[in-house]
């Protein structure tokens, strides 16, 4: 760099036929211009004047080294999460570990979601079971107060509690409630745990994030997580407005992972164009 400052500054040297050049003082930056303007040459050979202006060179690079080192410092390319320096860590390989995962954990999501709507089944079905049972006419008794010898056929909503009955009997063997609990501990911590992993890995790769729909849809899903988990403890002591309030959040929360799916697929295929195995 202080060769091609220096360079830029001389004058342009015309050619004799007697191969010497009758010149001007040359317009060279300090200290070049003190130490010609100690000779006083009036023509110099060619191949003497090239020496003479690389040593002159030589000693002004220091100075201008100094002055273009904090240029440098401030280059934006000189991250530190850039330039291969986190090996593995900025390849391919580990940048598509995101977009696996949560691939992962939004069916995952469908999967403890239906697994809380059979568990709210059970509850809500012994409650339609409670309802039908207020609505059936008591059995007819003879004079005596005895029952008829033969029992009459059962009414139709007598039908439909046995099968209701039935029905929840079915749910219960299916444990949901602590399947649903588990379920939704280990989408908590995987989904909160990548959520924060893809945009470290974002970080490894580039050197800084990019705030925009991806990265904003992905950080309200995590808070989505953890408002549905908070409600937990008010849910088990039956607060019903807990429930609906879980549900919802965790509607929106797969509305948003949907929504979320095109911006995910379009970084993907920048990261097989910028990136390489592994």
């Amino acid at each position: 760099m202080a060769a091609t400052l220096s360079l830029l500054r001389l004058p342009i040297l015309s050619q004799k036929s007697s191969h010497q050049i009758h010149s001007k003082p040359v317009d060279l930056p300090n200290p070049a211009r003190s130490a010609i303007s100690k000779h006083s040459i009036v023509s110099i050979h060619p191949q003497r004047l090239i020496s003479e202006t690389n040593r002159l060179l030589k000693s002004a690079s220091l100075p201008l080294t100094a002055l273009t080192l904090p240029l440098l410092l401030l280059e934006p390319k000189d991250a530190l999460a850039v330039d291969g320096e986190f090996g593995i860590l900025e390849g391919r390989t580990f940048a598509l570990v995101h977009p696996i995962v949560m691939g992962g954990l939004f069916f995952y999501t469908l999967w403890a979601g239906y697994l809380g709507w059979q568990w709210r089944r059970v509850r809500t079905i012994q409650n339609e079971i409670n309802e039908l049972k207020k609505q059936v006419k008591p059995v007819a008794v003879t004079a005596e107060g005895s029952p008829p010898a033969e029992a009459p056929a059962p009414s139709p909503i007598e039908a439909k509690i046995q099968q209701l009955t039935e029905e929840r009997k079915e749910l219960i063997k299916g444990s949901f409630r602590d399947r649903h609990f588990n379920t939704g501990s280990l989408l908590l911590g995987f989904g909160v745990l990548e959520a924060i992993g893809g945009g470290v890995n974002t970080w490894f790769r580039t050197g800084q994030l990019f705030p925009g729909p991806h990265l904003f849809a992905g950080a309200t899903i995590t808070a989505l997580w953890a408002a549905a988990a908070s409600l937990v403890p008010a849910m088990q002591k039956g607060n019903e407005t807990a429930r609906n309030l879980h549900i919802a959040l965790n509607g929106l929360n797969v509305l948003l992972f949907i929504w979320q799916i095109p911006t995910g697929i379009e970084i993907v295929f920048k990261v097989f164009e910028f990136t390489t195995w592994p």
